[in-house]
């Protein structure tokens, strides 16, 4: 089958189109599907340069987000028909260990995501747990439905689960643009709270509000955390969302109220931020991490998906051989929302 390979870790221009990788096989309770699309993640880009915990064997496939068609079938699996058109999640768990077991699927002790510990989507074919798969409208493009996982079950179990907001609340999401941002911003808006965020770009920050941001600030201008500061009152916000790690941990603290929550899906300019843990106990500040989510937040948040009231927004399309330009665009930090892959 066709499909882009990590050869070696590295920059874009590493990753490798070929035309000979073996297609997968299904065992008993997985489903092999038919990539029509495949959405980018920053996880991506993560796996593609070399994470040092991670031992994969390679060439390894990349790519967790995935929309096609049922294609094969394992010998247990039942409710899907070759042709059915479905979405996946991503997350990979026992089912058997005491997180799965209450339901907390992305705590397992064997968790794992498609593309990251496992072959993934960037292929004509992948496998896929049946459990993890859910039919998509007859309606919906193949490039919304690819956009959709990974963003918005992050973004959901962040806001909803973790922080638990509440409407009225103020909260802050940095970097209007990447795929969680866009999604958060959204999930926000319809759990009834005021929506600021972040960019260094007014054309950035005009579309975030046209999905509902009601604070737009412009980095550029004035710094975010003093801009916030003062357009709170001098209060804080109740909620930040910090996928930026390193370079804006301590300014995001600094924007809470006392009493905030941070939350945490990751950190693309690094992991070892400076904390000052007086700040943190005198304000009682809660900082939260969180990956991925559960079947249950995926199914939740994938219906809002499907009923319209949440929608993916997808910068650009590339097509499955011109990877390493995606990734080199991705990298760049110039889209709004989602890049991603078609396959033929």
């Amino acid at each position: 089958m066709k499909a882009v390979v990590i050869p070696q870790y590295g920059g874009p221009e590493v990753l490798r189109f070929v035309e000979d990788q073996p297609e997968p096989v299904p065992g008993p309770d997985e489903v092999v599907l038919h990539v029509h699309v495949a959405g980018i993640n920053h996880l991506d880009l993560t796996v593609r340069k070399g994470i040092p915990t991670s031992k994969l064997t390679l060439p390894h496939i990349p790519g967790a987000d995935v929309a096609g068609e049922v294609a094969k079938l394992g010998s247990d699996v039942s409710g899907f028909e070759p042709g059915d058109r479905v979405v996946a999640n991503p997350g990979l768990s026992c089912g058997r260990c005491e997180f799965c077991l209450a339901g907390e699927d992305s705590l397992c002790k064997d968790y794992k995501i498609l593309g990251e510990h496992v072959p993934g989507t960037y292929a004509e074919y992948v496998v896929v747990p049946a459990r993890n798969l859910l039919p998509i409208p007859v309606d919906m493009e193949w490039t919304t439905a690819a956009a959709a996982p990974l963003a918005f079950m992050t973004a959901w179990r962040l806001l909803v689960t973790r922080a638990a907001v509440r409407p009225g609340e103020d909260v802050l999401i940095l970097g209007a643009s990447s795929g969680v941002s866009t999604a958060a911003i959204q999930i926000a808006k319809l759990a009834g709270c005021t929506v600021y965020t972040t960019s260094s770009s007014d054309a950035k920050l005009k579309r975030a509000k046209e999905l509902g941001a009601d604070v737009l600030v412009n980095y550029k201008e004035m710094p975010w955390g003093k801009a916030v500061w003062e357009l709170t009152g001098k209060r804080g916000v109740d909620v930040v969302l910090d996928h930026v790690g390193e370079a804006t941990f301590k300014d995001s603290l600094r924007a809470l109220r006392k009493g905030g929550r941070l939350v945490i899906p990751g950190g693309t300019t690094g992991t070892l931020p400076q904390i000052d843990l007086r700040y943190l106990w005198w304000r009682q500040l809660s900082v939260l991490g969180s990956t991925m989510a559960n079947q249950r937040e995926f199914e939740a948040v994938m219906k809002l998906v499907f009923m319209g009231r949440l929608k993916p927004i997808v910068d650009r399309v590339f097509p499955l051989r011109e990877a390493a330009a995606a990734h080199a665009y991705l990298e760049k930090g110039e889209q709004f929302g989602k890049v991603v892959l078609s396959v033929p």
